[in-house]
């Protein structure tokens, strides 16, 4: 009878998701035109939808795109 919340992510998420990019970086690629649009702009930050953010991740994973890790 509940309803199913949906999983919400932040920048912070996607930085740790993605690799520990930096913050700039996250900034960068969550403006990019085929990054997920954010589900809300709340006063410490935007938030996405979890699914939609792993989705996009997939997709980049699958068709060879990797992100640079920082050394």
């Amino acid at each position: 009878m509940g309803t199913r919340k949906p999983k919400l992510v932040g920048s912070h998420e996607i930085r740790v998701r993605l690799g520990w990019l930096s913050r700039q970086r996250v900034y960068q690629i969550t403006n990019r035109a085929d990054f997920p649009r954010p589900v809300a702009e709340l006063g410490q930050g935007k938030i996405w939808l979890a699914a939609e953010v792993e989705a996009w991740c997939a997709q980049r994973e699958a068709s060879g795109v990797r992100q640079k890790k920082r050394t």
